[in-house]
């Protein structure tokens, strides 16, 4: 099935957003599905061009917001929530515009969006209020004064409610600012609520470079061995070292950076490591799909890539998303699509090579759903593609393939009903909260 990614059309009549302009830009950033099948999705906009400094005409001001949509099960959208822009009467945004901004659905249906280095906000699951805010401001002065009050980076909900996150420290190296550095899990029971900060206990750490910390940056609800995690404690040794004993070179993993940790299941974890990136070329750069379990132990690695072949740093493709109700775990590149099942072994890979799958160079992954089914974004038609994956993936090359010439049909469908311009789809008929 098919969705179309839609910007309101109070928005761009608000901005006056030319579809067929350029200058501006739509993106979608992340997406979940709820056990009944409604999906939410996180997108920006923004326009910016430099001539526009001081212009009073809102057809060439520059702005940015982003948007969280959610769309019934038919794939239309019903509602939308639009924030990190002042609201229609000049009170500031309750929200904050987010860096690589994501949701997860919380059991009690609240939706959770978390943005780097560390705020989270949950909203009503109509989009319609804020719950609860902890943030961690960013920029010069507010790092200056460690003065936010965080949660998380990213957080996914294991199936028994368990939620996985990462957080972000400071004083990590001679990096400035705050940096995803803390793989973390809650507990069944301790709930993430308006007054109910839940505790998070620490499974690995991504950097241990950490003399530069101080006692202000350790942060009381992430834990471990009973005491906030910061300085040396911390678990060891970081996921730097484990990865770098089976590099070619010590130096290999020198500066990595963590991906967004994927649940596998409630006490298994696949957590990707990535090479530095560098001016000149990255493809053939070293990466690891580490698989952690609940204690923090390395329980083995997602196999079968080829640094070169299926290098993920061809487009920056650098998501890896788990089903923790079957046990799986998925990657898509500009080289292919794979899937693993839990114990690490790659079961299926569809090679953007063949012709049935040449497609896919065109989608993000975004997420899979409590229904097993994948979640694609297209990236220039913002389309939404959903893909069920059978019980055994031996079947899933197949099932790709009947999704994706399924979404031309459903592309048609859409279009006759939107007719969108340059592949954007204005949609005025959903709720729109501004928070």
């Amino acid at each position: 099935m098919t969705s179309p990614l839609t910007l309101p059309a109070s928005l761009t009549d608000a901005r006056r957003v030319d579809p067929a302009s350029d200058g501006w830009a739509f993106v979608t950033h992340h997406a979940v599905a709820t056990p009944a099948g409604d999906t939410y999705v996180v997108s920006g906009a923004r326009r910016y061009r430099w001539e526009a400094e001081g212009a009073t005409d809102p057809a060439e001001q520059n702005f940015g917001c982003q948007l969280i949509t959610r769309h019934g099960t038919d794939g239309r959208p019903v509602a939308v929530a639009l924030y990190g822009q002042p609201r229609p009467d000049g009170t500031p945004s309750a929200v904050e515009e987010g860096t690589e901004p994501t949701l997860a659905v919380l059991p009690d249906g609240t939706l959770a969006v978390s943005s780097r280095p560390g705020s989270t906000h949950l909203l009503s699951a109509d989009l319609s209020r804020v719950l609860a805010s902890w943030r961690m401001p960013w920029g010069w002065q507010e790092e200056k004064e460690r003065n936010g009050d965080p949660y998380a980076a990213s957080i996914s909900v294991t199936p028994s409610g368990r939620l996985l996150c990462v957080t972000s420290e400071y004083g990590l190296s001679n990096f400035a600012g705050a940096h995803p550095n803390i793989v973390a899990l809650s507990e069944p029971g301790d709930p993430l609520a308006p007054g109910s900060k839940a505790t998070l206990r620490a499974l690995a750490t991504h950097d241990a470079r950490t003399d530069r910390q101080t006692d202000a940056d350790l942060r009381a609800h992430v834990r471990y061995r009973g005491a906030p995690v910061g300085h040396d404690n911390r678990p060891s040794p970081s996921l730097t070292e484990i990865v770098s004993e089976d590099a070619a070179r010590s130096d290999d993993y020198h500066d990595c950076t963590m991906g967004r940790p994927a649940a596998l299941g409630d006490d298994l974890f696949v957590v990707p490591v990535f090479g530095r990136l560098y001016r000149s070329g990255n493809r053939g750069q070293v990466f690891t799909f580490a698989l952690l379990d609940d204690q923090g132990a390395v329980r083995g690695r997602l196999e079968g890539l080829h640094r070169y072949e299926d290098s993920p740093f061809t487009g920056f493709c650098f998501t890896v998303v788990g089903d923790p109700y079957r046990a799986r775990a998925f990657h898509l590149n500009r080289f292919g699509l794979y899937a693993w099942s839990a114990d690490g072994r790659l079961r299926s890979r569809m090679s953007t090579e063949d012709k049935p799958y040449k497609a896919l160079t065109h989608f993000t992954l975004l997420e899979t759903t409590p229904a097993g089914e994948l979640l694609l974004a297209h990236r220039t038609q913002h389309l939404l593609l959903r893909v069920p994956v059978p019980e055994d993936l031996d079947g899933l090359a197949a099932a790709v393939e009947a999704a994706l010439k399924s979404y031309a049909r459903g592309r048609t469908a859409w279009k006759k009903e939107y007719a969108p311009v340059n592949w954007h789809w204005v949609d005025g008929s959903a709720r729109v909260h501004h928070l």
